[in-house]
């Protein structure tokens, strides 16, 4: 098994001599199309009130094309790095991503938005796995470890700068001025990124195009499922034909690349338990992180009465671990191994949920102290799997390294929200007010029960919170037992690369 904290990479070009710069900016670059998710559904309001008039279904598809997108692309866009060269790459990424955000933030109608949305969702893709291979290139071999920590934890940071920015950027003006602020920062980080990012080796490899249109289907066709799943019902004719759809395509998918020579992403490397376990791992990690989002925002707006600005402010406790910690990561892994340091990631993650969840109500610093200790568990995870993914492919496949990574996370980050999502709208309907259990439709959200019974502002909103602990204390259970396997695969791989 290869070691989980990427060892030297053999034929790398010669390391960048100022590698310090370039970490920078592919930090900055990696917080900025992970923090879009986030930074969007706090614009979910102004939206709905916009002249772009959408409806429900418009506004979860104006946050989720950029995702959808994002996490089918990511991974033949690693692999464009490799082929075509990654810097190229990173920066045509940035130029689209700014391009998308000027179509959002000019879009007459919800048409336009969709199309910009799908661009900057392109734009993310090309960015994110490109990162991870320009890094791996600039870094010298002993600093690569730290360099892969402080790169992880701008990823972790981005959903809580999204939420900061973007709070600050819609309390001072409209929706169309933070797509505006998006594009400024993407061409500056384009500007950066021509100036500090080296130029690396490009692969010989031949792109593996039947390989890559299988996979984007099949990823379509899983989002599809399961962002659909909470608004259509999990068993809806549209949700159970999309997952059988992803099912038969994805195996179509395994039969292509078997039998192609440089296959896009070969299926035997989940053989290895050690990537598959990273890959379940990051999954589970980001599952918890923007499941935790999805509520926060809500949560602190409706349950405290807290505006936009300081519900952008309330997660940055979060962040304090990932900040002051993350340096000190690779030396505890050397020390204690993966295996121990995982399982007291998950185990901080899932008790931080838990402790979440009665925390809703008490005075605002034990709220915090909950994602303090969320922020423990992500500090700890996200440095080790990231490294354990790094380390499983080899430098000329490090776009597709990156793309993996990103891949797991985009699901990890779907599934959460949509998860619960599901949990918390269950939960909310279920503590509704009698009159308003009885209306049909039954409102589904907190915006419209108010309007339906605005004199029930506080019967509503305590509905909301107890759906929201449910899906809390859920979230945590899911992390616990998907964590235990992640830690589980983790020893089995250790106990085989030591035979």
């Amino acid at each position: 098994m290869a070691s989980t904290l990427a060892p030297p990479l053999e034929g790398a070009p010669r390391p960048a001599p100022r590698s310090g710069p370039v970490l920078a900016c592919v930090s900055v670059c990696t917080a900025l199309v992970v923090g879009f998710v986030a930074a969007i559904n706090l614009a979910v309001p102004q939206l709905a009130a916009s002249s772009l008039r959408p409806s429900s279904s418009n506004l979860l598809w104006i946050v989720d094309a950029y995702v959808v997108i994002f996490a089918c692309l990511v991974i033949p866009a690693g692999a464009a790095g490799d082929k075509l060269g990654r810097k190229g790459v990173l920066m045509a990424g940035l130029g689209i991503f700014a391009l998308g955000a000027v179509v959002s933030a000019v879009a007459p109608n919800v048409t336009v938005m969709l199309i910009g949305r799908a661009i900057t969702g392109l734009g993310a893709a090309c960015v994110l796995p490109n990162c991870v291979g320009i890094l791996l290139h600039a870094t010298a071999p002993e600093r690569r470890p730290h360099a892969l920590a402080i790169w992880a934890a701008a990823s972790g940071i981005g959903g809580v700068v999204g939420n900061v920015g973007g709070g600050a950027v819609l309390s001072a003006g409209s929706w169309r001025a933070l797509f505006v602020a998006v594009a400024l920062v993407a061409a500056c980080c384009s500007a950066w990124a021509a100036w500090s990012a080296p130029r690396g080796a490009r692969s010989g490899r031949t792109l593996d195009l039947p390989g890559t249109l299988l996979f984007v289907a099949a990823v379509v066709a899983l989002l599809i499922g399961i962002i659909e799943g909470p608004e259509q019902g999990w068993g809806s004719t549209v949700v159970l034909a999309a997952f059988a759809c992803a099912v038969l395509l994805g195996l179509c998918w395994v039969r292509v690349e078997l039998r192609v020579p440089h296959p896009m992403l070969d299926p035997r490397l989940f053989r290895d338990p050690a990537l598959s376990s990273a890959g379940l791992g990051m999954t589970i990690t980001f599952f918890g992180n923007f499941g935790l989002f999805y509520v926060n925002a809500s949560l602190l707006q409706y349950g405290r009465g807290f505006s936009v600005l300081q519900a952008g402010l309330g997660i940055i406790p979060l962040t304090v671990p990932l900040l002051v910690g993350t340096r000190y990561v690779p030396g505890l892994i050397r020390r204690v191994g993966a295996p121990a340091t995982l399982a007291a990631a998950f185990l901080l993650t899932s008790a931080g949920l838990l402790g979440l969840s009665y925390a809703s109500t008490m005075a605002y610093p034990v709220y915090a102290a909950g994602l303090v200790v969320i922020g423990l568990g992500i500090m700890l995870a996200a440095p080790c799997l990231t490294a354990q993914i790094a380390s499983a492919l080899p430098v000329e496949r490090a776009g597709i390294a990156g793309g993996l990574q990103s891949a797991t996370r985009e699901l990890g980050s779907a599934l959460g929200v949509a998860v619960v999502g599901t949990i918390l709208t269950a939960g909310f309907t279920r503590h509704l007010p009698a009159d308003l259990s009885r209306h049909t439709p039954l409102p589904r959200t907190v915006r419209e029960a108010l309007t339906l019974a605005p004199a029930d502002h506080t019967a509503v909103t305590e509905a909301f919170t107890h759906g929201a602990n449910t899906a809390l204390r859920a979230a945590a259970l899911v992390v616990l037992l998907a964590g235990a396997l992640v830690v589980a695969g983790t020893r089995r791989a250790q106990r085989t690369a030591a035979r």
